[in-house]
């Protein structure tokens, strides 16, 4: 969007823009809205459907950018919106969400873990913006993040309140358990490992189209159905995908300088 000079008194406006560019726009401040909406229904006890407006606010918040794409809608201002309802969704709501259901039983600690959480997410959001301005990487390393991405943080600093809902015990020792679980998780969002993004999959094969819309109706209902237990796994699998990536990372790299040393002559 560009910006018109100063008009009177009135400020400076926008130009008129197409509708279509503000569909993004609407979609991020929905995000924002449910990822509000669901700190101030933790802090009322009404945890369960907290948890859910937080997981609708990443939902929303990571569809904003494709269909703006789709759209041809991206826009500077938009931009600056996305990164804004990130924070909020991937980090403030989540942290807030699992310090009022949970971590507030051991106090100060409870809280610095959560404000570390925030501010971690807050970090690699920030270098996620550093980087994808950088086109320092090329070829196979543009399929992978560096650290764990703020969608994937939030899915999985909330697994000490899936295993609450499945009947966990919310004691004081499962809180400290969970403090250091959240402390460990803002550590992935930071940290420099190599997790894989499959932004380089964007084709489906042939054979593999029916399976794979089996498989993601097949999710989608698990979801309805058995919706904590189904998070629950689903945050464990990617803890355990993130070791299967860095191995990944490490074998390509290999057998990438592997290829680029020249091999030696042979003797006289």
């Amino acid at each position: 969007m560009k910006k018109i000079g100063v008009h009177g008194d009135g400020g400076p406006r926008f130009r008129e823009i197409p509708l279509r560019t503000l569909v993004p726009n609407l979609i991020t401040v929905l995000a924002i809205c449910a990822g509000l909406t669901g700190i101030r229904l933790a802090f009322e006890q009404r945890v369960e459907l907290a948890v859910t407006m937080v997981l609708i606010a990443a939902f929303l918040d990571g569809v904003d950018g494709r269909i703006a794409r789709r759209l041809k809608a991206q826009t500077k201002f938009g931009a600056q919106m996305d990164s804004l309802a990130d924070i909020i969704n991937f980090g403030v709501a989540p942290a807030l969400v699992l310090y009022a259901h949970l971590l507030d039983r051991i106090g100060s600690f409870g809280w610095i873990a959560a404000v570390v959480y925030a501010i971690a997410c807050g970090l690699r959001l920030a270098r996620f913006n550093v980087l994808s301005e950088d086109m320092g990487h090329t070829g196979w390393k543009t399929e992978y993040f560096v650290g764990v991405p703020a969608p994937a943080g939030a899915l999985l600093v909330l697994l000490p309140i899936y295993l609450g809902f499945i009947g966990v015990p919310l004691g004081q020792p499962f809180a400290v358990f969970a403090a250091i679980f959240t402390v460990f998780v803002a550590y992935l969002l930071v940290s420099r490992l190599p997790i894989f993004s499959g932004k380089g999959t964007t084709r489906v094969p042939g054979d593999k189209v029916l399976p794979v819309l089996l498989g993601a109706t097949v999710y989608v209902l698990l979801l309805a159905t058995y919706t904590w237990e189904t998070l629950t796994v689903s945050a464990l699998l990617y803890l355990v995908f993130i070791p299967w990536s860095i191995m990944a990372y490490s074998r390509r790299a290999a057998q990438e300088e592997q290829s680029e040393t020249p091999e030696a002559p042979l003797p006289m």
